[in-house]
């Protein structure tokens, strides 16, 4: 989801405070449940599970308006924070599922957003328990409950911290991708 132009930076401290929080209170609301995510400046990626496209769709209405009420009172401003309708890619395969984290969490060091440390503060990376090398914490958003984003992916091979976005190298520094439970 990008924001407009003129929008201070999501990865901003408060900013990205009044993100989290929003992200926490509608992690799981209207049959969607955010799993993961990770904030670029202007835009943030959600991995989400969705029961039916009826599901995603509610779901990420009701996430943005939540969003955009808490950053909006925060800045002071009003109307859209959100540029566009979300960009939604339905997940099918292990494959497609296990790059996904890695995408999402080595983003912003991908766009060139200066990360001093190798899990990024603005992500959900800490909570990711795929690590080779470190164990997540507890998940602070919604457990992933479909067999390809809970087990699935594993089948690929943990990730490496140091695994980034095809051809991003370490030490260069912007949808959400959902798995849709089948009826």
């Amino acid at each position: 989801m990008r924001v407009v132009d003129g929008v201070q930076s999501l990865r901003s401290r408060a900013v990205h405070a009044l993100l989290c929080s929003a992200l926490r209170a509608g992690a799981e609301r209207h049959g969607l449940r955010v799993v993961h995510y990770g904030a670029a400046s202007n835009h943030v990626h959600l991995v989400c599970e969705a029961e039916s496209a009826r599901s995603l769709a509610r779901g990420m209405k009701g996430l943005a308006v939540r969003i955009a009420h808490a950053v909006n009172r925060f800045l002071g401003r009003s109307g859209a924070l959100f540029a566009n309708r979300y960009h939604a890619r339905e997940l099918r395969s292990p494959r497609e599922v296990r790059n996904v984290p890695a995408y999402v969490f080595g983003n912003a060091r991908k766009h060139g957003a200066v990360v001093s440390t190798l899990l990024d503060p603005c992500t959900s990376a800490a909570c990711f328990d795929g690590w080779a090398e470190v164990r997540g914490e507890t998940t602070w958003l919604a457990r992933a409950r479909t067999w390809l984003l809970a087990t699935g992916w594993r089948r690929r091979g943990r990730l490496s911290i140091r695994e980034l976005p095809r051809g991003t190298p370490i030490g260069s520094g912007s949808s959400s991708a959902c798995v849709r439970r089948r009826p």
